[in-house]
């Protein structure tokens, strides 16, 4: 059996960075994932989209961040069990758990952080004829190596940030980038529809709203689809190489549905006045798998939540202890095998 002092459920940027809150505060962490890597969808699904929101980074690649975040969180040597799904919660007498795995793997420890993002999930499809025909033949719905549609026509379909950020990123890589969207107004952030809006006056990008794709055609791979103008109900074919539907994800809770949390809109309730602690104590929530007044699923947000998630902790498993708040620019960083390292200059919390 395998025992940690905060068991994390997900290994995305939240939970990654939970770690080296925990760290801080001579906390072990051990993070299980279904996923056979660290980095949640910022490395399984686009690694190599940007990502604009990132203190301190004016623009990172989602798979950078992973890597940094990583190389953060190395001195507090977190265990790993990747590749399997957390299954089972028993909550024991001393108020403990133990949380086993889809393979049989148990963990033991007396603060559980759920950090699953959005769960297990699966891409939102168009409803179109002979879609499958064109998966992996024309068809994508994710984009993990924008290199692959360098110098090719791409069109893109959906209105939100997924949908805004990569078609501004493949203006400078494909031949051809085009936006469908069927309303005139968009999802994203403004300054992501600004920029399409300039790409599309400089001829970078062609932009066409309302509309929507109703065909896909093409004899062994995907040549055309079809466009039909939502206004007026014309239809016209353009030629591509690919066509990347982005209408999001469909989000599932999965095992953890079961255990017992208070869950609302698929996602799991937590109070938000303190500590992100779930309906059951010694449980918590963060990132965009919980839900409260005013939440905004960033992972900027999710740093945060995990930052009090470890305060807390800290006095679940030490309550008859106090530490002092410091900032790592006073002592720096201090691993768990005694090394020494410089801590970034930024305003986090050490142990006295």
């Amino acid at each position: 059996m395998i025992k940690t002092d905060i068991l994390i459920i997900g290994a995305g940027p939240t939970g990654l960075f939970a770690v080296f809150e925990a760290g801080l505060l001579q906390l072990k962490c051990h993070l299980i994932d279904a996923l056979p890597q660290a980095g949640g969808q910022c490395s399984e699904i686009y690694p190599k989209k940007p990502i604009y929101d990132i203190p301190g980074f004016p623009e990172v690649l989602a798979g950078d961040l992973v890597d940094n975040l990583m190389e953060q969180i190395k001195p507090f040597q977190p265990g790993f069990t990747l590749g399997e799904r957390a299954e089972t919660i028993e909550k024991l007498e001393d108020g403990s758990f133990i949380v086993t795995t889809n393979k049989g793997t148990k963990h033991h420890a007396p603060v559980v952080a759920i950090a699953g993002g959005l769960g297990s999930f699966e891409p939102r499809k168009p409803l179109l004829e002979n879609l499958e025909k064109y998966e992996d033949n024309g068809v994508a719905y994710m984009i993990k190596e924008p290199e692959i549609y360098r110098n090719k026509k791409v069109l893109i379909a959906g209105g939100g940030d997924s949908a805004l950020d990569w078609s501004i990123f493949l203006a400078d890589i494909a031949k051809e980038v085009t936006l469908v969207h069927r309303r005139n107004e968009f999802r994203g952030a403004l300054d992501s529809v600004e920029k399409v809006q300039q790409l599309k006056n400089e001829g970078k990008i062609n932009l066409i709203t309302p509309a929507e794709v109703v065909a896909l055609k093409g004899e062994n791979r995907l040549e055309k689809v079809t466009v039909k103008d939502t206004s007026t109900s014309e239809e016209t074919d353009v030629e591509v190489d690919d066509f990347i539907p982005l209408f999001g994800l469909s989000p599932k809770l999965g095992p953890i549905s079961n255990w017992g949390l208070e869950i609302e809109k698929n996602a799991i309730k937590v109070d938000n006045t303190y500590d992100y602690q779930t309906n059951i104590p010694g449980i918590y929530a963060i990132g965009d798998v919980n839900t409260y007044p005013g939440k905004l699923k960033l992972i900027l947000c999710g740093f945060h939540e995990a930052t009090l998630m470890c305060q807390s902790a800290y006095q679940r498993i030490n309550p008859d202890k106090k530490y002092v708040m410091k900032y790592t620019t006073v002592g720096g960083v201090t691993g768990f095998d005694g090394s020494k390292k410089e801590a970034p200059k930024a305003v986090v919390k050490a142990i006295d």
